[in-house]
């Protein structure tokens, strides 16, 4: 495998970079705490992981040269994301009762996969740089399995830092106005990033 710690800087500095993953774990870190932002860590690397795995297949060939295709998944991939800015605008508290923290993780898992599978940026990001760290002479699918796996295991060490982060942060979040401020500050990221990922062309 050709420059392996290059690949690792890269990666770091692609998961580091702000999105639409790192401010979903921003905000279940603030709503849920760090151990209740897991579920949707493992909803991003294992989104990660997926698409990674359909770029490498023919599958990944085919919706890179669709038009049709990469369109309807990227119109469906910024709806959802405009419905999670709508969501975070609205919101009035990001400490939600005992009772709601401790429910739905596998819908905090599902919502974070979501994001993941439904970006057709993500896919060509697999399908552009990847290649750049494989060695032809080598068996290239155990190369790129390897590469899979350990950006996966990047983006779950990152965004548990991040979670980390938020989770400090949660006391002064506790307050009604905390709350309102990053709602809104994340609600307007989230529907950004979904202008852009409507306007976004291969």
């Amino acid at each position: 495998m050709a420059s392996y710690g290059v690949f690792l800087l890269l990666a770091t500095l692609t998961i580091l970079s702000p999105g639409p993953g790192v401010v979903l774990t921003l905000s279940n870190a603030l709503r849920h705490g760090w151990s209740g932002a897991l579920p949707g860590i493992f909803g991003i690397a294992s989104g990660a992981f997926v698409v990674a795995g359909i770029s490498a297949s023919s599958l990944g060939l085919v919706l890179a040269a669709s038009t049709t295709a990469f369109t309807l998944l990227k119109y469906i991939g910024a709806l959802y994301l405009l419905y999670l800015g709508v969501k975070m605008w609205r919101t009035q508290s990001f400490i939600p009762p005992i009772k709601d923290n401790q429910a739905r993780p596998g819908r905090r898992f599902v919502e974070a996969l979501s994001i993941q599978l439904l970006n057709p940026k993500a896919g060509f990001f697999f399908l552009a740089v990847f290649p750049q760290f494989i060695q032809q002479q080598g068996d290239y699918y155990n190369q790129f399995f390897m590469l899979v796996a350990s950006y996966s295991l990047l983006v779950i060490a990152v965004h548990s830092g991040y979670a980390l982060m938020a989770n400090g942060a949660r006391g002064w979040l506790s307050s009604r106005r905390g709350a309102r401020i990053v709602g809104k500050l994340s609600g307007i990221t989230f529907l950004g990033f979904g202008v852009m990922l409507a306007s976004a062309n291969k």
